[in-house]
């Protein structure tokens, strides 16, 4: 621990006369600037994700840098694709000093500790017995047996609980949302989205806010409390950390037992007793809180002669030359505690679980959902739910608005969160290719813009659909109330247009010659870009709707049997 300085100056000597560094340059400070770092960087990177800020930033660091979200890929997809390879930056740091990622680098982890620490008013005692381990602590690398086992089917759903995932979905759909609202307008030029006519809205931002906000609030009842109970990026590293070469090792000849090093434990990884190399944050705010200085940072006691020698019962063991004093012999215990059974168990309604899954009518071939519309590129179904994380990113570029986070009844409890088109809030512009250029699993492949638009190379293949379009004739103004409109054909934006109309000249009830142009649709041209369906004046139930059905990546949704629905159609 360190010295109380002698007087109160900044740059005073401490009272065992060594100089200020020692005490203004600990670890635990360097860790607290770190984890500052981190934090503003994930923020950062996120603010950075729209088309006039991107300027090359790595915009999807954190999340390719996430073992987990390379190991449970690799398992659904057989594949790592591009950029997640980074995540060996944080696995090799794992595998020497144990779970630094989580004590030094984890954005949601700091997020946490942050709250954390700003509302603590728990007393020294309280906080001992807050910080001592719960079997509770072990639910976590349950949660993380049943998403590796789904990610064996292919199911893959660690993007509901990852952090790295969470943090940029609540960002992206509640907190930024919530930040340019309450942004005055002088200063609009540091909004989120910047140079938009309306604000951004996303569906249920209600309810991945108000999960953000629990899961951050439950640090009143118990620190660290996602970290601890629920995170299984934490299980997976806490099993890594196990192989860690580096620990926390305590001298059990000046340990007292006072347990004081618990005070501030971030992990509950018991260093006052065997530590649990699995649960420990490298925080070193143990080092900090020991009176005695028993604990220190480094490789563990590896010799016989570093092992406790004669009677500890009659108070006569001793270690080496000096005498034992700690009454806990054991310092390191290092695989998790969980019970193999309940991880059997786990890993068994996992495998239950996956039939259930997959006999969702909204993710099978002939049930599905006609407003499952996915972004441009997006691979096959099957292969997208194996490939989409549900971090948002896209929706957090997309400069429309019309990615939204999709509810149960779009794509069921598979795909929740993943991303689908909603044309009545915005449509998907032509030449934008951005929600390909960040997605960081490769469910939304990266693609060029002539292959969107089916030009170059691509012109005999044609431009990729998302869907096609639908009249609504009893909604349609020309066709249900004799109201001249042509909305729906000016804005569409192929060539030929993929929307045509019949000229008519009508006698109306009130005995008024009207010139009326009633549209419809040549379903070969369109590419469904919703174009027609966001601008549609009947703005309530759009009388023009695009479905998926017809979209290139999916064959088995071919709208035209035995049709060719080439490259005629050109944006």
């Amino acid at each position: 621990m360190s010295e109380a300085p002698a007087n109160k100056g900044f740059f005073a000597r401490n009272a065992d006369g060594t100089p200020w560094v020692a005490r203004r340059l600990r670890l635990t400070v360097w860790r607290t600037f770190t984890q500052g770092f981190f934090l503003a960087l994930f923020f950062f990177l996120l603010w950075t994700a729209w088309f006039s800020r991107l300027g090359g930033y790595p915009v999807s660091l954190f999340l390719e840098l996430d073992p987990l979200v390379t190991f449970a890929t690799a398992l659904s997809t057989h594949t790592v694709y591009r950029w997640l390879w980074r995540s060996l930056w944080i696995v090799v740091p794992t595998l020497l000093l144990g779970r630094v990622f989580c004590g030094w680098i984890c954005p949601y982890g700091s997020l946490h500790q942050l709250v954390g620490w700003l509302f603590n008013i728990r007393t020294n005692r309280m906080k001992l017995e807050r910080n001592r381990y719960r079997q509770s602590y072990q639910l976590k690398y349950l949660l993380l047996t049943v998403f590796v086992v789904l990610a064996g089917f292919g199911a893959l759903q660690i993007g509901l609980l990852d952090p790295i995932c969470l943090l940029a979905r609540s960002t992206t759909v509640a907190l930024f949302s919530a930040f340019d609202s309450a942004l005055p307008a002088s200063l609009a030029g540091l909004a989120s989205a910047p140079g938009t006519v309306e604000p951004r809205v996303f569906t249920a931002a209600w309810v991945i806010g108000l999960l953000l906000v629990g899961l951050v609030g439950l640090n009143l009842l118990i620190p660290r409390f996602f970290c601890r109970v629920l995170c299984p990026l934490g299980a997976f590293l806490g099993l890594l950390s196990r192989f860690a070469l580096w620990r926390i090792d305590r001298d059990l000849t000046r340990c007292t037992d006072c347990d004081l090093c618990l005070r501030h434990c971030e992990g509950a990884s018991d260093p006052q007793a065997a530590l649990r190399k699995s649960e420990c944050f490298v925080c070193f705010n143990c080092l900090d809180d020991c009176p005695e200085d028993a604990l220190r940072f480094r490789l563990p006691a590896l010799s016989a002669a570093r092992r406790p020698a004669g009677s500890r019962a009659a108070a006569a063991a001793t270690l080496g030359a000096p005498a034992v004093i700690s009454k806990r012999a054991a310092t390191e215990q290092r695989a998790p505690a969980v019970a193999r059974r309940r991880v059997l168990l786990a890993a068994a309604a996992a495998a239950l679980s996956f039939p259930f899954l997959r006999r969702s009518k909204a993710v099978s071939a002939r049930g599905f959902s006609p407003k499952a519309l996915r972004p441009p590129g997006s691979v096959a179904e099957q292969a997208f739910l194996a490939r989409c994380i549900k971090c948002d990113q896209c929706l957090r570029v997309c400069p429309t608005n019309v990615l939204q986070p999709a509810t149960f009844a779009e794509a069921g409890l598979e795909g929740l969160w993943a991303p689908v088109m909603d044309f009545r809030v915005g449509f998907c512009q032509l030449n934008c290719t951005l929600c390909s250029e960040v997605c960081p699993t490769g469910a939304i492949q990266k693609l060029s813009r002539d292959r969107k638009l089916g030009r170059g190379t691509y012109a005999a293949a044609g431009p990729l659909r998302l869907g096609t379009a639908f009249f609504d004739r009893g909604r349609c103004l020309p066709w249900a109330m004799e109201t001249p409109c042509v909305v729906c054909e000016e804005v569409c934006p192929v060539s030929p247009k993929a929307i045509g109309a019949y000229e008519e000249t009508i006698t109306r009830w009130d005995g008024q010659r009207v010139a009326l142009r009633r549209p419809y649709l040549r379903p070969e041209l369109c590419i469904g870009c919703g174009l027609c369906e966001h601008e549609c004046p009947v703005i309530d139930q759009p009388a023009v709707y695009v479905t998926a059905v017809g979209e290139t990546r999916a064959k088995d949704r071919s709208l035209l049997l035995g049709s060719h629905r080439g490259g005629a159609a050109r944006p």
